[in-house]
């Protein structure tokens, strides 16, 4: 028994049938996470597809909208966040194999899953953050400085004048005796 992707839109009734249309609504979940390391839609996700299907001499012409939820955290502050993600797509999905398609119709329908990943994928940021302001994180401690705007440490001291920390000056510089005068 072969299990049916559900990537996959059957298109048996538009072959070489030019100027034929149908419209299609369809939630899919997605099988592996698309995205990067920071971000992405993860495994399992429903992707909601509303795709336009139609016949030309070349192929079938496959338009649409995908809309989903990607999760990642923020590049500044490192907490959980959530995106809303909504591409449009078109593709040109050919009868027979040419090197100007990238995509073919293979046994009557059409794989619309990486055509859909290429977009959700391209539209994500590449640094995502949780407002466009965040502060991020203070690089002495770690502290989110959202949560904590007054946050401040005392001034370090250069290392490089650590050695006079400890001496102090005596008297007052201004008065010199006769002798070091001459």
């Amino acid at each position: 028994m072969t299990v049916q992707n559900p990537w996959s839109l059957s298109v048996i009734d538009l072959i070489h049938r030019p100027g034929e249309m149908r419209e299609r609504q369809l939630d899919v979940p997605t099988g592996e996470d698309m995205g990067n390391a920071v971000i992405g839609v993860k495994a399992g996700t429903d992707v909601h597809l509303e795709v336009r299907l139609e016949s030309l001499h070349d192929g079938v012409l496959v338009t649409g909208e995908a809309d989903t939820v990607a999760q990642g955290e923020c590049v500044r502050c490192l907490t959980d966040i959530e995106q809303a993600v909504e591409v449009e797509f078109q593709e040109l999905f050919a009868y027979s194999p040419d090197e100007a398609f990238d995509y073919e119709v293979h046994d009557d329908s059409v794989d619309l899953e990486p055509v859909v990943r290429d977009a959700v994928v391209l539209s994500l940021p590449f640094q995502p953050v949780c407002q466009d302001d965040c502060p991020g994180l203070c690089p002495q401690c770690g502290v989110r400085l959202l949560d904590n705007p007054g946050h401040e440490h005392e001034a370090p001291t250069d290392p490089r004048w650590g050695a006079l920390a400890g001496f102090e000056v005596a008297g007052d510089t201004e008065t010199v005796s006769e002798e070091e005068k001459r």
